[in-house]
């Protein structure tokens, strides 16, 4: 008996629906038909694997090297900012003659930097990127 209410009440919203659009369905395909078309990518996996590019060579060692420290803003403003400060101050204490770089990458983590990897590539010996918290 619930179940015939339940189909009863999904019939008359679906109508009341129809009624308040003032449209007749053939109306609403033409209304429809004249709207601007959009692209939209499809999140699937492809077979396809990207192109793979290999790490950089390992440094011999870190004397006296710039290592900059990549914050991409995930898991909020201060995530990695301050993994980066104790990481810093461990290289101040054991490795002094290390300079370290801490770096906010623009825009979203998923977005490109070119001016960043720029800068690091002309001023950095190493860099780490990513996330902490």
């Amino acid at each position: 008996m619930k179940r015939k209410h339940l189909i009863i009440s999904l019939l008359l919203l679906v109508a009341a629906a129809a009624a308040y659009t003032g449209l007749s369905p053939d109306q609403t395909q033409l209304q429809a038909a004249d709207q601007p078309k959009i692209t939209v990518m499809n999140p699937a996996v492809t077979s396809k694997m990207a192109d793979r590019e290999p790490l950089g060579p390992r440094l011999d060692n870190l004397e006296g090297k710039t290592i900059y420290m990549v914050d991409i803003s995930w898991g909020g403003p201060d995530a990695a900012r301050v993994v980066f400060e104790e990481m810093t101050a461990w290289f101040a204490q054991n490795i002094p003659t290390v300079k370290t770089v801490i770096k906010r990458k623009a825009g979203m983590y998923s977005q490109d930097d070119p001016p960043l990897w720029k800068e690091i590539a002309a001023n950095g010996d190493a860099a780490i990127i990513g996330v902490s918290g």
